[in-house]
């Protein structure tokens, strides 16, 4: 949930793979046509190139239609496809790649691995069972077990959605499915994760957690329904039985708003609006309105407040607390 989401999937598709009207060019040691499975088949050091990208591999075949016009290249043991542009270079690795001619859709299958250098640096790896880049509607589809790494961030989701606009230009991002988000002191899961690059805002639905770790050691567990966080403003809002957990610090309540420090950009003040409360021992604190300050520690009730404290004295007077009368 920090800025270097941006970087990570404009490196990633802008320059993305593309095939037009194009001539197919592919070499190998041999070639054969089977007329009964109408397909062309090459083996030993196969070299395949369709404009910009290339396909290395020990063995491939290239389906034909009805007119005997190339449809699906499929190459197989582990071909390695790769594309280069300026100072960056986009490889897939897979047991399996299939590029179509006619619907303009590359698929990796089994094991799969997209990378992105910066020279000879990688900068980002994205692993899953299947990827698919759809290079007309600009939608790449990574599922089963999808990983994506891009310097300290982590991602892990049942499946990932990428959309791009005409130019390549990102749109959004879903992560779907036991979906988490992690770098080095903020981790954040949700049953869905979506990322607008227009608004720059981050969404979380079903069943979201954020775990922070302040420069103290100190975690900061947020849980709720919904969170929302705004990428430009550093601002997180969550909704729907809100709970927080700070310290020996516990709040409830149907909605908050978290602000960061200017300096750390960790979270600094925490507003709860709408009936809340607040628990520290056996003190809980009821009010329209609470602010939390993370550091120094500290918190104030406002509104309609009602405090109850558990447990007060020994329980052996049967009259219980009085003025001694």
């Amino acid at each position: 949930m920090k800025k270097v989401l941006i970087s990570l999937f404009v490196l990633l598709l802008t320059g993305g793979i593309l095939v037009g009207a194009s001539d197919l060019v592919i070499e190998s040691k041999s070639q054969t046509y089977n007329e009964s499975d109408n397909k062309i088949k090459f083996d030993g050091n196969v070299k395949v190139q369709v404009d910009d990208m290339k396909v290395v591999g020990d063995s491939a075949d290239v389906s034909m239609d009805g007119e005997q016009k190339p449809d699906t290249a499929t190459f197989y043991d582990k071909p390695y496809a790769y594309e280069v542009k300026k100072n960056k270079k986009r490889e897939v690795k897979a047991n399996i790649l299939k590029v179509s001619l006619i619907t303009k859709i590359i698929r990796a299958e089994g094991d799969t691995q997209s990378t992105v250098f910066d020279g000879k640096v990688p900068i980002i790896v994205i692993n899953a069972d299947v990827q698919e880049y759809d290079t007309q509607s600009g939608v790449m589809t990574a599922t089963g077990g999808v990983t994506i790494n891009y310097k300290e961030l982590e991602t892990f989701s049942n499946k990932a959605k990428i959309k791009t606009n005409k130019d390549g230009d990102l749109k959004d991002i879903e992560l779907i499915g036991n979906a988490k988000i992690k770098d080095k002191s903020n981790t954040s899961i949700a049953d869905r994760f979506v990322y607008n690059a227009v608004t720059k805002i981050l969404n979380a639905y079903g069943n979201t957690t954020t775990t922070t770790t302040n420069d103290e050691g100190k975690k900061l567990v947020l849980k709720s329904s919904l969170q929302e966080y705004n990428q430009a403003k550093g601002l997180y809002n969550a909704s729907g039985n809100v709970r927080v957990w700070y310290d020996d610090y516990y709040a409830v309540g149907p909605k908050i708003s978290v602000f960061p420090d200017r300096k750390t950009g960790k979270p600094s003040l925490i507003f709860f609006t709408g009936r809340s409360s607040i628990t520290q021992g056996v003190r809980t604190i009821y009010a329209d309105k609470i602010r939390m300050t993370i550091k120094p520690k500290s918190f104030t009730a406002v509104g309609n407040t009602r405090t109850v404290i558990k447990n007060i004295g020994s329980g052996d007077n049967d009259s219980g607390m009085g003025l001694g009368l």
